[in-house]
C-alpha cells in the first residue's frame, strides 16, 4: 500500500517529502547527478563509434557484445561488493579509458579497445546505480526517486549527440568531455550511504530512525577503539 501511494502521489509530492528532510534531498541530489553523467557515456559512447577512425561495424559489435559481461558482472558485484566504492570505481575507470581515447591514435586497436572497456564500465555502472537507487529510498517514495534517477540517466544521452558532433572535429569534444563527465559525475556517489546487507524501510521515519541508531553504532565503535 505505501509503494502504491508513493507512485501515484508523484514527482512533485516525492520532492516535497525529500525537500523536508534535507538528507533525502542529498541523496536524489548525488544520485541524479551521477547518474547525468553515467547516462551522457552509455547513450553517447554508441553514437561515437564513428570517431574512433576504425571499422564501424567491428566497433558496434564489440559494443553490442559488452553489454551482456556487463550485466553479469553487475550481479556479481552486487553480491559481493559495496555500491557505493562499486559506483566510483566503474565511473572512474570508464573516465579514465574514454580519456585514453584522445591520446590514442585513430585507427589503432588500443583506441578501439579503451572505448570498448569504458563503455563496458559504464553499462555496468549503469546498472548498478538503477538497483542502488532502489535500496536508497523508503517505500513511499521510491517509486518517484527511481523514476527521476531514470530521467537524469535519459537526460544525460539528450547531450550526448551534440557532444558527438563536435568530436568529429576534435576528439576531446566526444571522448574528452564523456571521461570528464563520467569520472568527476560519478564521484558524488562518495555523498550516498551504503546499503548492501541493510534492509529497505517503508516510510522516511523508518528511514530516519535506522540513520540515527548507524551513527549511535559509529560512535560507540569509535569510542571504544579510543
Amino acid at each position: 500500500a505505501g509503494g502504491a501511494g508513493g507512485g501515484g502521489s508523484g514527482a512533485f509530492a516525492t520532492l516535497r517529502a525529500m525537500w523536508e528532510r534535507r538528507w533525502a534531498l542529498r541523496r536524489l541530489a548525488a544520485i541524479m547527478t551521477a547518474s547525468f553523467g553515467v547516462g551522457m557515456v552509455y547513450y553517447g559512447m554508441p553514437l561515437n563509434v564513428g570517431n574512433l577512425g576504425s571499422n564501424l561495424y567491428l566497433s558496434v559489435t564489440y559494443n553490442a557484445l559488452a553489454e551482456f559481461p556487463s550485466s553479469v558482472l553487475s550481479w556479481l558485484l552486487m553480491g559481493r561488493i559495496n555500491r557505493r566504492s562499486s559506483v566510483v570505481a566503474l565511473t572512474a575507470a570508464a573516465g579514465v579509458c574514454s580519456l585514453a581515447c584522445v591520446a590514442i591514435p585513430e585507427g589503432t586497436g588500443g583506441r578501439m579497445a579503451a572505448e570498448v572497456l569504458s563503455f563496458f564500465a559504464t553499462c555496468t555502472a549503469f546498472n548498478i546505480i538503477l538497483m542502488y537507487s532502489i535500496e536508497l529510498f523508503p517505500t513511499s517514495v521510491r517509486n518517484s526517486a527511481v523514476g527521476m534517477v531514470r530521467q537524469a540517466l535519459v537526460l544525460g544521452g539528450v547531450a550526448a549527440p551534440m557532444l558527438v558532433a563536435l568530436g568529429r572535429e576534435r576528439s576531446f569534444w566526444s571522448f574528452g568531455v564523456f571521461g570528464l563527465a563520467v569520472g568527476c559525475l560519478g564521484l558524488f556517489a562518495v555523498c550516498l550511504p551504503e546499503t548492501r546487507g541493510r534492509s529497505m524501510s517503508d516510510t522516511m521515519e523508518e528511514e530516519e530512525h535506522k540513520e540515527a541508531a548507524a551513527a549511535i553504532g559509529d560512535m560507540d565503535s569509535n569510542a571504544n577503539l579510543v
